[in-house]
């Protein structure tokens, strides 16, 4: 199966930016949907943002269009978050996901086989 390692979380302050990263190892990409999704204490598990490996289609949640970007490269096996214009309530542990059983993005956490460890993203006021 594949590992999946993210980075980039920290500490910023409202109107910032981060971008998180996370790579994969064990595997390649190829045939994979990869997601990332947030939970902050005591709260589900919130889908944020997925893409296709091969095709690039992507997919938001309402709250984060136009400030947050899902990206990947291919040669290094990478899948990226690049995070605009940050909120208090982007505050969360923010893991990254992939699947190979489905041909579209899902919303479901279920859905998806493999898991990060997470990274956590404070954004204060």
């Amino acid at each position: 199966q594949v590992q999946l390692v993210e980075s980039g979380g920290g500490l910023v302050q409202a109107g910032g930016s981060l971008r998180l990263s996370c790579a994969a190892s064990g595997r390649t990409f190829n045939s994979y949907i990869l997601g990332w999704f947030r939970q902050a204490p005591g709260k589900e598990r919130e889908f944020v943002a997925g893409i296709t490996w091969t095709g690039g289609s992507t997919n938001y949640v309402d709250s984060v269009k136009g400030r947050f970007t899902i990206s990947r490269d291919n040669a290094k096996n990478t899948v990226y978050l690049q995070m605009n214009s940050l909120k208090p309530e982007d505050t969360a542990v923010y893991y990254c996901a992939a699947s190979d059983t489905t041909s579209y993005i899902a919303v479901r956490p279920h859905v998806y086989n493999n898991w990060g460890q997470g990274t956590q993203v404070t954004v204060s006021s």
